[in-house]
This record gives C-alpha cells, structure tokens and sequence, in this order.
C-alpha cells in the first residue's frame, strides 16, 4: 500500500493504489518549488541566488553574509582582525571551500593533498562515563582526534591525517538485464599525527551537502513532521520515519533535529556554529574555545583569534546567506516523460520518506520564508537505510543504520552546479541510478519496485529527478 493516499489524491493524482497511480498533468505552481522564494537560475550559480521575494535592502544583507562564507579565514594573530583565528586545526579556511558553489561535496579524488569537501565524523561507543558529552554531543568523541578528523593544520602544528577513499565493486541487474556497477567505499587514513585511535573508533565520512533552502526547512512546522513519523510502522507500509532528538546550545533543551546527515543540529544557526568550530577550528559564543583536544597540548598552545574569533554579528550575517539561499525553479513540469517519471516515482513507493511538499511557518524567522508552499521532497525524518549504507556510528537518537531523508530539490542541476554527479552521504554513487540502487532497509520495496523497470521506464524516472 501507499502512504499518504487522500493527500496524493488532493494534488492531482488520478487514481490510487497499487495497481493505478497515474499524474496526467502538473500541479499548479509545480514548477514553485520555494514558492515565491524561487529562483530563475539554471546554471553554476543556480545554489548562489537569494530568495526571489527579498527585497533591495535585504539583498544587501544578503551579500554582507555571502562575503563571509566566501573569502577565506586567515591565521591569528593577523591585521585582518575580523577574520583571524584560523585552526591550529582544521579541514578548510572558507565554507564555500567545501560547500563550493553553495553545493555538492565530493570525495578526494587522486593525489590530492586533502579531502576538501569530504571529512570524517570520529568517535568511540559510548559508556555511561560519557553520559554528559553524548547529552550535549550525541556522540562519545575519540579521545585524541575528538569528534571529527582535521586533515589541515597551521604552520609549527600536525594535522590529524590524512583522508582518502578506495572502492570495491559489485553489479546490480535490473529485471530487463541491464546492469549497474555499484561502489563501495573503503576508508583509508594515514599520516596520523597525534599517534594511534582508540581500537574501537567508529569511522562516518561525510561530503558536504547543498546548502539551497535551508531557511524553509527550518521554518516547516514541527507538527508537519511529526505527523509523517511512525517509528513503528502501525500502518504497516514497511516504514518507520523518526525525528532525531539533539541537543540545542541556546534553549540548553532536546529539540527535533533538521540538520546534518543524520539530523544531529536542530537550528541552521547552530550547525553553521558547529562548522565553524569543527571545520575551520573558529569559535563563537555558542562553542567556545577551539577543537583541540586535551592530548593535542601544542594545538591548545597556539595563539587564537579572539574569544569569540566569530562574532555574533558575522555569525548572524551568515545565518541571513545561509537561511536565505534560493531554490531553482524546476524545469520540464509538463513533460510527458517527466510526468510518467512522476508516476513511477510514486508508484515505487518513494514518497513515502522523500514528502513532495510542506506550507511553512506563519511565524517563520524571516517573513520571506513564512506561508510558502515549498516542495522539498524530504521528511527530514530518521530511516533505516540497511545494511549497504550504515555507518556503525550512532548520533544523538540515530542508529549506525539511520539516515536523515535529505531533500531532492535541486538535484537535477548538480552537474550543473558542482561539476559532478556523486550522491549519497560519503560521495559513493556516481549517478542518481547508483543512488538509488544503494537504498536498502526501509527503502528495499521501493528499491525493487525500480529494479523491474524497463529502459524506458528508467528514463523516465530519471527525467523527473532530473527535473527537481
């Protein structure tokens, strides 16, 4: 059965069930998908536009904050004061370093010298000795390299390491006989600069995910998400979506996370604070300090930028960029192929945890984002994703298996955008086929559903993702 029959039925669907779900026409404002935030840009800078409905003056903001999550960080103690403090550690001196373009990650490819794009969360399984940190945390942190592995260093200190990736494959055959290669990835660190990892170090590479419409997903009702989560599948469909419960630095409360791969952050400001922190070794008022760990005594030695190097008033200007990224318009709508894709899309199942659609907040942090039909294609909710994807490596209430649903809009112009199509947490697909064909655990029926499609079915899919 598919979830969600009555409203799929209210957005144009013409017929429900297993057997007969069929869209013969887009829905109206389809092509909207931030509503009147949305943006006309279809090229490398389609991630970098402000929300459509900003005004002049709030567009200037908009380009204070851009300055600062574009030009890199220097080295403290420096003439450039508001931008010193740099490290000791650190995996890049600039956020769009990672998130370049304002979109995709990529694993290190070659003889690169580190992994840009692509870091590595650290810990070790937790025992009631770090109740405390995994309170705050959500995860017990290796007790030399901490919670997360900088490949990068200034002048006189170590880096942690060095990141690379290997891969193992196999092939998958679609019902037709067509075949796909699937890679698997094998994580590789060396170099290691401040001696061995606990044994029981559990290992989660991460690329850096877009950063478009981040203020709408932060403005959809928490009752919107509740209201699709049912950890124990009572409408026996095979899914069992769940909000991760984290910890948030300013109400000192367990909120609902949105953020992250795995929902670990419940508010943009609070994970654009943690990637200060943890990225480019910068602290703020809500993480004070520096990254170094308590074994890192020369790192801790090193002279800072300031208490905080990132002053409330930058951290706030970011937050205006980062709540305010635009998303692209979608392209194609009322293609033929386009809505045979939309069919099989929900034909498959995949609907279930990738929601078309949310209305935001009357009361949402910026009035552009309030009352906006916005069309996400995300849960924002916990799955198990099987065995294939896991990580091994809890966070907050999400298992080694779980992984947060991220958004589907955009996805179609990341070649555009990033000059590549590698997809999934860790960078492994290659393609949106690959991605797709790696979905296991809660996501196998849907997986199935799509391996009995023909070619021309598979176009058609393809074509719909493609014009998200």
């Amino acid at each position: 059965m598919f979830r969600l029959c009555v409203p799929l039925l209210a957005i144009g669907l013409t017929a429900c069930g297993d057997e007969a779900v069929h869209f013969d026409r887009a829905e109206p404002g389809e092509a909207l998908s931030a509503g009147a935030a949305t943006v006309m840009k279809f090229d490398q800078n389609a991630f970098s536009m402000p929300s459509a409905n900003l005004s002049p003056l709030r567009r200037l903001d908009f380009s204070v904050g851009n300055s600062f999550f574009r030009n890199p960080w220097v080295i403290a103690p420096a003439s450039t004061t508001a931008r010193d403090g740099l490290g000791p550690l650190f995996n890049t001196n600039a956020c769009q370093s990672c998130h370049i373009k304002d979109g995709r990650g990529h694993p290190p490819e070659g003889d690169a010298s580190n992994s840009v794009s692509m870091l590595v969360r650290l810990s070790i399984p937790a025992t009631e000795a770090h109740a405390d940190v995994v309170h705050q945390r959500g995860i017990a942190p290796e007790p030399t390299y901490g919670g997360q592995l900088q490949d990068m260093a200034i002048p006189g200190i170590a880096p942690e390491g060095k990141v690379r990736l290997s891969f193992t494959t196999h092939r998958v055959k679609f019902a037709d006989g067509h075949e796909v290669e699937l890679r698997r990835p094998q994580l590789d660190i060396t170099e290691l600069g401040y001696g061995p990892m606990h044994p029981q170090t559990l290992f989660s590479p991460r690329v850096a995910p877009p950063m478009i419409g981040l203020g709408l997903l932060e403005a959809i009702p928490e009752a919107a998400l509740l209201a699709n989560a049912d950890p124990d599948d009572l409408n026996g469909d095979g899914i069992s979506g769940r909000p991760n419960r984290v910890y948030d630095q300013v109400t000192r409360e367990t909120v609902i996370g949105r953020f992250g791969w795995k929902a670990g952050q419940p508010t943009l400001n609070q994970q654009n604070a943690d990637a200060f922190f943890n990225d480019m070794g910068l602290s703020t008022s809500l993480l004070t300090g520096n990254s170094c760990t308590e074994r890192q005594v020369e790192c801790r030695a090193m002279p800072d930028g300031g208490e905080p190097e990132v002053s409330d008033k930058i951290l706030s200007q970011v937050l205006f960029y980062t709540r305010n990224l635009g998303v692209p318009a979608r392209r194609n709508v009322d293609a033929p192929q386009v809505l045979a894709g939309k069919t099989l899309f929900h034909r498959a199942g995949c609907q279930s945890c990738h929601t078309p659609q949310f209305t935001t907040d009357a009361d949402a942090a910026e009035p552009e984002l309030a009352n906006q039909l916005i069309r996400p294609y995300t849960d924002l909710l916990l799955h198990d994703m099987g065995e294939g994807l896991a990580d091994g490596r809890p966070e907050f209430e999400a298992s080694g298996r779980e992984w947060r649903t991220p958004p589907l809009w955009g996805i179609g112009l990341t070649q555009a955008v990033s000059g590549h199509t590698r997809f999934l947490h860790d960078g492994r697909a290659r393609n949106l086929v690959e991605a797709i064909l790696w979905h296991g655990g809660e996501a196998e029926q849907a997986r199935r559903h799509v391996l009995e499609f023909d070619s021309e079915e598979r176009a058609a899919l393809l074509a719909f993702l493609e014009s998200l």
